[in-house]
């Protein structure tokens, strides 16, 4: 049987904690890390982040992490590093009452390889993005209609730009890494960068 490890209903200072692979870890309700180092081996699919905060502290993912949504997290002056794929962060009003606790601010994602993450309900000019090869489309909801009309390479109009544009309601920000991007939808980093380079509302 997989053990269930439960982080719940404690605050802690300093602590690390080291998340590895086999066991499932619920994370809430009610946990609050402060200045501490949250080391992440185990799948996406073994972590539930079920309520709380994580204040001044370091993520640091030692794999690729995957499809995590961490709608329920409050991210406040936190690092990330590592790569992250399919990760939501910032509460959502769309989804259950759970999924509204969490947000995110004043959080460093420079140093950490994102794709296919996405942003919720939240102050980007709080974020520090990864640069290039990442690259994040801002305010996509708003600017739909010109990301459909610009010209793209490969697939990535017709997939990649459409997924963003059909992001759901809330949604501020998706960030992409131009090489897995550029492999999967039949084009070149050289390609994206050229296109991405004369697109409205990217950073890079």
């Amino acid at each position: 049987m997989t053990p269930n490890i439960h982080y719940e209903k404690r605050e802690s200072v300093g602590e690390r904690l080291e998340l590895k692979k086999g066991p499932i870890y619920w994370l809430g309700p009610d946990l609050t890390l402060r200045d501490s180092t949250v080391i992440i081996s185990a799948a996406g699919r073994s972590l539930v982040p079920m309520s709380g905060q994580f204040i001044n502290c370091t993520i640091q993912a030692k794999g690729e992490l995957k499809t995590v949504r961490w709608a329920p997290i409050s991210f406040k002056g936190c690092r990330f590093t590592g790569r992250f794929t399919g990760n939501d962060f910032g509460f959502r009003e769309d989804l259950d009452e759970r999924r509204t606790l969490g947000g995110i601010e004043d959080c460093d994602f420079s140093e950490a390889r994102l794709n296919g993450c996405r942003f919720f309900n939240c102050d980007m000019r709080t974020i520090r993005l990864p640069r290039w090869p990442c690259f994040t489309f801002l305010d996509p909801l708003g600017h739909a209609a010109e990301l459909r009309q610009h010209a793209w390479p490969g697939l990535v109009g017709r997939a990649t730009v459409e997924a963003v544009c059909e992001s759901p309601v809330g949604t501020v920000a998706v960030t992409w890494h131009a090489p897995t991007v550029a492999e999967k939808m039949d084009t070149t980093v050289e390609e994206l960068g050229a296109a991405l380079e004369t697109a409205p509302w990217i950073f890079m």
